[in-house]
Parts: C-alpha cells; structure tokens; sequence
C-alpha cells in the first residue's frame, strides 16, 4: 500500500487524463442515446440496445467512466485520509463500490441489448 503521495508515480495522473479526453468523446454518444430515447418505452429502448454498436459504446462509455470516477475517488482518498487503517478501508470500499455498480451496469445494458 502506497499511503505516502511521493511514492506514487505518473501513472494516475495520465490515467485519469486519458480517461477523461475518452468521456468528452463519449458524451457525445450518451447525449444523442438520451436525446433518442426521450419518451421512448421499454420496447424501444430494447431495440435501441440491440444494436452491437450501441450496447458496446454504452459498456464501454460506463466502463470507462467508473475507471475515471475510481481513480479520482482515489486522489481525494490519498489527500484527505492519512491514518494507514481508514486509508486502506476507504480505497476497498471505493473499489467495492466501483465494482459492483460497474456489475449492475454491464448486467443492465446486456439485459436491455439482448431483449430481457
């Protein structure tokens, strides 16, 4: 565990760069799926999904958003949380977290994707 900031090497920090140039490109994609499906029922938002194009841009638009919101998370743990036990059990929580809405999101979009 690397708890002391000057150890740590550039690697987060292009991370949450490179993440965050691919969000602007995705938003893009998540304004026009929002703008489409205003007013849409289950059955279009089904058939929406079931387009590979989008189910794929829509898995990796969450993927790559919860990478982003686990890393950023993780600076503000960095700075913020000194004591090693609270350090430590904030930075499992905030990968549990990621985890498991990152699993209800990959679930939903390929429940939607293959007609569920």
């Amino acid at each position: 565990m690397q708890t002391n900031p000057k150890e740590k090497g550039t690697g987060a920090f292009i991370l949450q760069r490179v993440t965050g140039a691919i969000n602007i490109v995705l938003v893009g994609f998540l304004i026009w799926l929002v703008v489409s499906l205003a007013g849409a029922d289950r059955v279009q938002m089904a058939a929406t999904f079931a387009n590979p194009l989008v189910a794929i841009l829509a898995i990796v638009l969450f993927g790559v958003a919860f990478i982003h919101m686990r890393n950023g998370m993780n600076e503000v743990i960095e700075d913020y949380i000194h004591e090693p036990r609270n350090h430590s059990l904030a930075k499992a929580a905030n990968t549990v977290f990621t985890v498991v809405i990152g699993i209800v999101a990959l679930v939903s979009v390929l429940v939607l994707a293959f007609g569920g």
